[in-house]
């Protein structure tokens, strides 16, 4: 059902503001995206970044508007995890199927690109202009120098949040009578570290893999960029006997890379300077609702369901927001009331779904990888899915390789962690795992 051309305001020019800018040109609206910060095309990146990992259901989101081809062009493919664990040699561990891989983009380079796009379908951008207020009922927006400023007044049809985290305007929204809000901090904070290009450009690691160097209550991860460079993230506890607080001078510094990341010794002087240029972030899980109010607010990505970075569907959960914002579009057309009611009907189970998945996974990647057990399982796991796909795809490919809801993904790794745990209570499992019993147990279990 075509719709009928609105004034639209985006508060944020992100992945998701952009993203969704480029949509609503699409469907013939008139958009102007508000972002306090200036042009990120014209500055240094903050070095507050973790590389994204695009996948499935962000692939989807892109080709619906045609930008898949010109976004893979700023990305490589990544068809496995390297682990690096102290005392053994590097192992690899496929993510998925054969052709099965994640992507690796940085998220700079990406959010550059994705400006660039809605500009040229005719989206107005307005940066270093900040939103100080929302009319909620009139759709107006109010911008200023300070909050002490003279104002300036615009009015819009709609407003679209985008604005991360701790959004405007769902702050505006908080206020008003029965919205729930909770916000958590893990007390893990992460830091940017990068590892430059060998001399001839090309990369120190094997450049299709994911690297995970796990330690227990930290680790580091590196994912690869296309000038030959890695981006790496150094997830460690705020405070502690090893945590950012216990670490103040480069000596210490240098010792602690030494000892539980010998294999990046190369590179210790650069990661040293990262360590100590770079700001130390925090994470956070918020969820709220309602998203929307009446037919003329709604909040998408980040400003609606905040999750910490251990899936690396942030940024996917935000696209498939607009996918299925979209969706609903073609279907009702100028009926925006029901266009919003529904699409918080379907994505709020959805977006609890993944915040849950993704803390579970920051348990799983920082513990849980070098511990055999673990290990084991995931290995019967994957040799039962290959002889019977039909009956066990696993959490992570469901996520990560498919558009099934997160909220099924969640329930049915529930009930497949149930039957895992039987199995890993056999007798003997170390030696059986791949046994024809073990198989027969599995199976049963299921039916």
């Amino acid at each position: 059902m075509p719709q009928t051309e609105k004034n639209i305001a985006i508060v944020g020019s992100g992945l998701v503001g952009s993203l969704l800018a480029i949509y609503l040109r699409r469907a013939g609206h008139q958009v102007t995206v508000f972002d306090r910060r200036p042009d990120i095309r014209t500055i240094e990146f903050s070095g507050r970044s973790i590389n994204l990992a695009m996948s499935n259901r962000g692939w989807r989101s892109l080709e619906q508007v045609g930008i898949a081809d010109e976004i893979k062009k700023i990305a490589i493919p990544l068809d496995k995890r390297a682990m690096h664990v102290n005392g053994k040699q590097v192992y690899y561990q496929n993510y998925g199927k054969e052709g099965e891989a994640i992507w690796s983009i940085s998220r700079g380079v990406l959010n550059r690109r994705m400006i660039d796009l809605a500009e040229e379908k005719g989206t107005d951008f307005r940066f270093n202009e900040k939103v100080w207020d929302v009319n909620l009922p009139e759709a107006k927006i109010y911008t200023g120098e300070t909050e002490k400023s003279a104002w300036k007044e615009y009015q819009f049809d709609l407003i679209f949040g985008c604005d991360g985290a701790f959004s405007r305007v769902r702050h505006k929204m908080q206020r008003r009578s029965r919205f729930d809000y909770s916000q958590q901090f893990i007390d893990v904070g992460y830091k940017e570290l990068t590892i430059p290009p060998n001399d001839d450009g090309s990369h120190k690691m094997d450049k299709n893999s994911f690297h995970i160097w796990p330690r227990g209550n930290f680790m580091l991860i590196a994912m690869p960029n296309i000038d030959g460079s890695f981006t790496c993230t150094l997830f460690l506890p705020f405070e502690g006997e090893v945590s950012f607080e216990s670490i103040t001078t480069k000596e210490e510094a240098k010792r602690f890379f030494k000892t539980y990341f010998p294999n990046v010794r190369k590179e210790i002087e650069n990661l040293t300077k990262d360590f100590f240029k770079n700001p130390t972030s925090a994470m956070v899980t918020i969820k709220c609702y309602p998203w929307t109010y009446w037919d003329k607010i709604a909040l998408v990505g980040d400003s609606a369901h905040a999750i910490v970075p251990f899936y690396g569907q942030g940024m996917n959960a935000g696209f498939e927001d607009i996918y299925a914002l979209n969706q609903l579009m073609k279907k009702y057309g100028d009926d925006w009331e029901r266009i919003f009611e529904t699409y918080q009907d379907q994505r709020k189970p959805n977006g609890d779904a993944i915040a849950e998945l993704s803390y579970r996974n920051f348990v799983e990647m920082s513990s849980k990888t070098a511990d055999p057990k673990f290990l084991l399982q995931k290995k019967i796991e994957k040799w039962f899915s290959l002889k019977h796909p039909e009956k066990w795809i696993p959490v992570y490919s469901r996520v990560t390789f498919s558009e099934s809801p997160y909220a099924e993904a969640l329930a049915i790794g529930d009930a497949q962690e149930a039957i895992m745990k039987k199995v890993m209570a056999m007798p003997d499992i170390e030696e059986k795992w791949n046994s024809p019993e073990v198989e027969q147990k599995i199976l049963e279990l299921l039916s």
